[in-house]
């Protein structure tokens, strides 16, 4: 007998799973402090429950990769002062700056009983944080660093700044979502076309993180916001940079 693919992936208890998998990894790893994992926590079962488990996947595949890049090389980050905080276990707000643009995605998809093109603003949303994530834990170990306003050298981890290598990363970091989106936006079924969507969650990330950039060197260097605010703004631009472009070539 076939496989009801629609009740299988809309079965909740595979969302409880994935959200058990990464609280326990999170929590053995020293990915989160406590705030942390109940931050993923919320965030998880809003995304899962009202949105997809796929969903899920997508944000999850940030969070690892974004901690495994926080974490590497974390000695060298620290003489040069560019590591994360708290040794590099993130926090509540770090989880709300980078996830909370996709819990409201999840929601208002849930209020407005669905939309075609939820799923690929997700993603962007998620694509601009990891895009971001990786540029600046793996560039602020370059030294050829140039803020992105007036393309001035400036120390290696200064907001802002951009380097070759975090450029390099931006990119892959938003591909990476890319890949993962994609495949997961096939196996769900998603009415958006999968070459649209790997393009389009590519080109987001990378254009996002340079948006962060933006917003860092103008407002976070001048103390108007802090770094979750920005990071918060980034991902906002990536699901309103989503909708634009879904709204002019779909």
């Amino acid at each position: 007998m076939p496989v009801n693919m629609a009740e299988f992936t809309n079965d909740p208890m595979i969302s409880f799973i994935l959200i058990s998998i990464l609280l326990l990894l999170s929590k053995i790893k020293d990915l989160l402090d406590n705030g942390g994992l109940l931050a993923a926590f919320t965030i998880g079962m809003i995304i899962s429950l009202m949105g997809h488990w796929t969903w899920l996947i997508v944000v999850m595949t940030f969070l690892i990769v974004g901690s495994i890049a926080t974490k590497w090389r974390f000695e060298e980050k620290v003489r040069i002062s560019a590591e994360e905080a708290n040794a590099g276990v993130r926090g509540w707000k770090n989880v709300l700056a980078n996830g909370g643009v996709a819990s409201i995605v999840a929601i208002t998809d849930f209020l407005i009983g669905g939309h075609q093109w939820s799923y690929l603003v997700l993603c962007c949303c998620v694509s601009v944080a990891a895009s971001d994530t990786l540029a600046s834990e793996i560039g602020s170990l370059d030294p050829r660093t140039r803020i992105i306003t007036t393309l001035e050298s400036v120390p290696a981890g200064t907001n802002g700044g951009m380097s070759p290598t975090g450029t390099l990363a931006a990119f892959y970091g938003g591909l990476l979502i890319s890949v993962v989106s994609t495949i997961l936006g096939a196996f769900n079924g998603e009415s958006v076309s999968p070459v649209f969507l790997f393009i389009v969650v590519t080109l987001v990330g990378w254009i996002g993180c340079q948006i962060d950039s933006i917003l860092g060197a103008i407002l976070e260097n001048r103390g108007y916001l802090g770094k979750h605010s920005v990071n918060f703004l980034s991902t906002i631009s990536g699901a309103l940079i989503a909708i634009i472009l879904a709204s002019r070539f779909l």
